[in-house]
């Protein structure tokens, strides 16, 4: 249905979003819509802060909130709704199969899950508690090395998921790249040689708040579930590191409704200040962060399309991980600049990483490409497949990791780590105290 211009604003508001499903409807949720790209680039919509899911076939897809609703009608935009095109509304192939998420973690399996991790190969997990968010549950991490409850100052390398609630997927796969490196240990002497030598930690979820609301009440929900001073919910923790913080109002928001609003201040939620304590611990070689859905990956700068300092020698290494995961089935991810390829974002992981270390960060935007092939709702059927395509690259970057030195940024940050208290990471059953 085309939304004609209006000039009772609210009214047809009302009338759109009580269409939605109750279960997905609440004063903070909304509707997808789409904008013609034409119209969307003349109306400057681009820096307007709203959720952009994707483009589309001369289409640009917004997950809008009833204020992004509100303020399209006022403006005039003509938009199209889209939501019944989108899990759960067209549920083809991609429902869930046992439960609300399915084969997907929630907090309390993942728990449970590393837990079965550490209890089986107690010699080379560790579940390590980073911290808690507002809404009171845990953050964890899994250390996997050979001497696992040992300090040795080995190069480390880091995995996370699940900045943004909705991205399932990227809760799975770092999670199953720990589950490969410990089920293979035994087996494969690559895989020894690997965890012999280097340190591997795995934060599957780093949003526990946001994936619980993403399961239980509304499917596109990004942010975390802080309660911001206007009355609205959630900061993107993707936007809360300290790197260039608030660079601009194009790659995140000061307005709190926003989907890409970055906070108050460079850490000020629990999550980002959580993985910024675990990194600032360990010495840490290389990571990367899991996100979904584009089949990308992205490095520095996030914050604005210019090369870093070390340009060639992360697109070598983007471009050798692309074509390690295209071997394994065809899949083809795309490899380039964050800014450039995807779109600006200020204050994000990856940049932040880089900017305070010097060491090769990537975003890795996992399958699919588009909405077609099933958007933020993977099949479930595909959860390995997408695993298996990735485990290449994941087993390269951490060999490349323990292959190359530290760098005069690593070195500079290994003194500040020093003169620093260090941070205080809980183990379970004890406190442990970082290097």
């Amino acid at each position: 249905m085309r939304i004609p211009r209006l000039f009772l604003p609210a009214l047809w508001l009302a009338a759109l979003l009580a269409v939605a499903p109750a279960r997905a409807r609440s004063a903070e949720n909304g509707e997808i819509v789409s904008v013609a790209k034409r119209e969307f680039l003349a109306r400057g919509l681009g820096r307007k802060g709203l959720d952009l899911l994707m483009e589309k076939n001369g289409k640009i897809y917004i997950v809008a909130s009833p204020g992004d609703l509100a303020a399209l009608f006022a403006a005039r935009v003509p938009f199209s709704r889209e939501t019944d095109r989108f899990f759960p509304f067209d549920q083809t192939g991609i429902s869930p199969s046992g439960g609300l998420n399915g084969a997907y973690h929630s907090t309390l399996e993942l728990e449970t899950d590393l837990r079965v991790l550490e209890r089986d190969y107690p010699q080379l997990a560790k579940v390590v508690e980073l911290g808690e968010t507002l809404e009171k549950r845990k953050i964890y991490a899994l250390k996997i090395s050979d001497n696992v409850s040992l300090e040795e100052n080995e190069p480390a390398v880091l995995f996370v998921g699940c900045h943004h609630a909705r991205e399932w997927i990227s809760v799975e796969v770092p999670f199953l790249f720990g589950k490969y490196l410990l089920e293979n240990y035994a087996g494969s002497p690559e895989v020894q040689d690997l965890v012999n030598r280097s340190e591997v930690w795995i934060v599957p979820i780093v949003n526990p708040d946001g994936l619980e609301y993403t399961i239980h009440v509304y499917r596109y929900w990004r942010k975390n579930r802080r309660f911001n001073a206007d009355g609205s919910y959630g900061v993107d923790i993707n936007r809360n590191y300290a790197y260039q913080w608030g660079y601009d109002n194009v790659g995140s928001s000061p307005g709190p409704a926003s989907d890409i609003y970055r906070g108050t201040a460079p850490f000020s939620e629990p999550e980002a200040d959580a993985v910024r304590r675990l990194f600032l611990s360990r010495n840490f070689r290389a990571m990367i962060s899991f996100h979904s859905f584009a089949q990308d990956i992205l490095y520095p700068w996030g914050y604005v399309n210019a090369p870093t300092p070390k340009e060639a020698e992360l697109d070598a290494i983007a471009r050798t991980m692309s074509g390690l995961i295209a071997a394994v089935r065809g899949t083809v991810y795309a490899y380039g600049r964050a800014a450039g390829l995807l779109y600006t974002t200020n204050g994000d992981t990856v940049d932040w990483v880089f900017g305070v270390s010097g060491i090769p960060g990537f975003t890795i935007e996992l399958p699919p490409v588009d909405v077609e092939h099933g958007g933020f709702f993977n099949d479930e059927a595909a959860i390995d497949a997408i695993f298996r395509e990735n485990l290449p690259a994941m087993l390269y970057l951490t060999d490349y990791a323990i292959q190359h030195p530290s760098s005069p940024a690593v070195r500079a940050l290994e003194w500040a780590r020093r003169l620093l208290s260090p941070p205080r990471l809980k183990f379970f059953g004890r406190i442990d105290k970082a290097p």
